[in-house]
């Protein structure tokens, strides 16, 4: 019997509302399930004080489990918290990544019988978390774009908002460095970068298919991609995970990146920040949460 509490937001549409109904039925069949439908901060917190040792279960995608592990983290509580995930957003790159059904009932008995393992957390110097990527320039702004669509898209916003974003894209003077050691040096503009903790972003698009949410490193991707040509090529090499392969980006492998310059709008596991930078440092806390995984 494992105690569960289930979180979900009170923004869900009425086929995720389904798809919660689905997974509480599952949960609450093996034990003790609570279900919270949240739409404020506020209420989040009321509910995870309330917590205690039971399970949190997570409904929604990667920006939901982004806020609750950032407000579990502002508590202090993140250490000791065991977490699972039912998949409900429109991308759900980090449960791709980790092998977490997407089918909701199953997503939910694997919340009841699996065991949460460590895995590592994106931290930047503004107190800002990332449990995915993070992704600066060209891919801000094409999940800026791509979320007034999602409602009425579904998956197929995020190609269309690439296309819209790389369009008229010009790209920002940038210096990139990873532990220490310069990736890009500002001199030349920067279409992207990507802060790799999974490997994919946009529901599947590869930005760094080698990063393993695990190993207490973050795989960091630079594209110099700018001219309309290169970035065509860019785009599609990127759709297809073969864009490492490129001339025009560079990748690397560290504990802590330092992105200077811009300012740049950042983009961390879809969701926007409020203001562009002109300067972030990002470091990776290796094992700092747990998540139940198959």
């Amino acid at each position: 019997m494992t105690p569960t509490l289930l979180l979900a937001s009170a923004q869900a549409g009425s086929a995720d509302a389904e798809a919660v109904e689905q997974a509480r039925a599952a949960l609450a069949a093996a034990g003790e399930c609570e279900h919270v439908v949240t739409a404020t901060p506020d209420e989040l917190d009321a509910a995870l004080q309330r917590a205690g040792r039971r399970r949190v279960v997570v409904a929604g995608g990667d920006g939901s489990l982004h806020l609750v592990v950032e407000h579990l983290r502002r508590r202090g509580e993140l250490a000791d918290a065991d977490l699972a995930l039912v998949p409900l957003g429109t991308g759900n790159d980090l449960a791709r990544a980790l092998g977490v059904p997407l089918d909701p009932v199953e997503a939910a008995r694997l919340a009841l019988h699996g065991q949460p393992t460590p895995l590592d957390l994106v931290v930047d110097d503004a107190g800002g978390i990332a449990v995915n990527a993070v992704h600066l320039g060209v891919g801000a702004e094409a999940a800026q774009k791509a979320a007034r669509l999602k409602p009425r898209l579904g998956p197929l916003a995020y190609p269309i908002g690439a296309v819209a974003a790389g369009f008229r894209a010009q790209g920002t003077r940038l210096r990139v460095e990873v532990d220490g050691d310069v990736v890009a040096d500002g001199r030349h503009r920067v279409l992207m970068v990507g802060i790799a903790n999974g490997p994919g972003i946009g529901g599947g698009t590869p930005l760094h298919p080698q990063a393993v949410p695990d190993d207490g490193l973050l795989d960091v991707m630079v594209s110099t991609a700018t001219g309309w040509v290169s970035r065509v090529g860019f785009g599609a090499a990127l759709k297809a995970g073969e864009h490492l392969a490129s001339p025009h980006v560079r990748s690397a492998r560290g504990r802590e990146v330092v992105v200077t310059g811009g300012p740049v709008e950042v983009n961390s596991d879809g969701e926007l920040g409020d203001e562009c930078v002109d300067r972030r440092t990002w470091r990776v806390e290796r094992h700092a949460w747990r998540l139940v995984r198959p």
